[in-house]
């Protein structure tokens, strides 16, 4: 938290984004940072979550980075009731998943192009086919686009990638284990989401909405902060025991409290809570590059990244054209969905890892395209804004 607040403070004083400021903080403190290896040797060969330095169990930070997480989502979930959302359903189905299945055949042959063979490139396409959503929603709260007609669309969006990178990991386990896809299991993985998405709507608004309401009408905050956080908390372990992630989870338990009338009190009450695990979350993304080994990998890095932010904004485009998205709506959302990488494309490659079905050097190859990516977002966001008036120009 200290190198945290310093690092943090000379970003703002320079005017970036603070989520910059919590990736270059990790970078400074984490195991794998060259720093440590100059200043204490490393006792044996340390694997892709142990290491030196001050950080020095990742595993152990990745459990409150996780928390982070959900109450991130959480307190953005608050910001939109379910009206909201209804009215872009269809729309991000459609959108999410046209750009995310262009981004991830055509990731696929490129890397295969570049020489990795075709499991590493299955789960890079894989991985690099599936935006941040803590990246997303950090820098566009930051940057005060939150409550914006089109960020209502990507976080529909980012919600449809969260589920379907819940099916690719499955299915790329099968692959991997067994060289054949479970129908099955992606089916029920479809069938449960759709099923607790239609049960929050339906029964959660009747039952736990009220029940939010008559603990406000005790007026005590501190009651009223352990109901909304047990509902968070409680949603998010409910997804992660039916097989979903912990971050839709969090946001269906946001939206049932937006549906209450002490929606505002709560977001209040929470926020301090989510700014110190969100601040945990993204230190701790920065600490897991591996800066020393840059060299290795550096140009198939910035290869991988270029057609990445490419297919994603071209795909998430030719879906919103599909679907016939307004045309700011769509650049707007494309800009802000190409670039960053994060949670999930960390958790297919280390999963990948873990089982032996791909190279261990892919764990440090996603890190460095995660940290890059956050770094560009903020940039590819403003772009938007100056690209947008251009189009609408050449309408009229």
């Amino acid at each position: 938290m200290i190198i945290g607040a310093i690092v943090t403070l000379a970003f703002f004083k320079i005017k970036q984004p603070l989520i910059i400021g919590y990736l270059f903080a990790g970078m400074l403190l984490g195991p794998l940072s060259p720093l440590w290896s100059w200043l204490i040797p490393p006792v044996g060969i340390p694997d892709v979550m142990k290491g030196v330095g001050i950080l020095t169990d990742l595993s152990a930070l990745n459990l409150f980075s996780e928390i982070g997480v959900i109450l991130l989502l959480f307190v953005i979930g608050i910001e939109f009731p379910y009206a909201k959302i209804k009215s872009i359903g269809k729309m991000a189905i459609g959108v999410g998943t046209v750009g995310l299945f262009m981004t991830l055949g055509v990731i696929f042959y490129a890397a295969t192009v570049l020489g990795l063979n075709s499991m590493d490139s299955l789960f890079i396409a894989a991985a690099l086919s599936i935006s941040s959503t803590a990246v997303i929603v950090k820098i566009l709260e930051e940057m005060g686009r939150i409550k914006r007609e089109s960020t209502i669309l990507v976080l529909g969006i980012l919600i449809v990638e969260d589920i379907i990178a819940v099916i690719l990991i499955s299915s790329l386990q099968s692959i991997a284990l067994v060289g054949t896809v479970s129908i099955e299991s992606v089916l029920i993985v479809i069938i449960v989401a759709i099923g607790m998405i239609a049960g929050t709507f339906t029964l959660g608004t009747r039952l736990i909405t009220p029940l939010i309401d008559r603990v406000a009408a005790t007026e005590h905050r501190e009651i009223l902060l352990l109901s909304v956080l047990g509902v968070c908390f409680g949603y998010a372990l409910l997804a992660n025991l039916v097989g979903l992630s912990v971050a839709i989870g969090a946001f269906l338990a946001g939206v049932l409290v937006a549906e209450s009338k002490s929606s505002e009190v709560s977001k209040l009450l929470a926020s301090p809570i989510k700014d110190m695990f969100v601040a945990i979350f993204f230190i701790s993304v920065g600490a897991l590059m591996d800066v020393s080994q840059l060299q290795n990998y550096i140009i198939l890095a910035i290869a991988l990244i270029a057609i990445a932010i490419g297919m994603k904004f071209g795909g998430n485009i030719i879906g919103s054209i599909i679907f016939r998205q307004k045309r700011g709506k769509a650049i707007r959302s494309a800009f802000t969905l190409a670039a960053p990488r994060g949670e999930f494309s960390i958790v297919i490659i280390k999963t990948g890892v873990d089982i032996g079905a791909v190279s261990t050097f892919l764990f440090p190859l996603i890190g460095v395209i995660s940290i890059v990516t956050a770094f560009i977002t903020p940039f590819m966001v403003r772009a938007s804004d100056k690209v947008i008036p251009i189009f609408e120009k050449k309408n009229v």
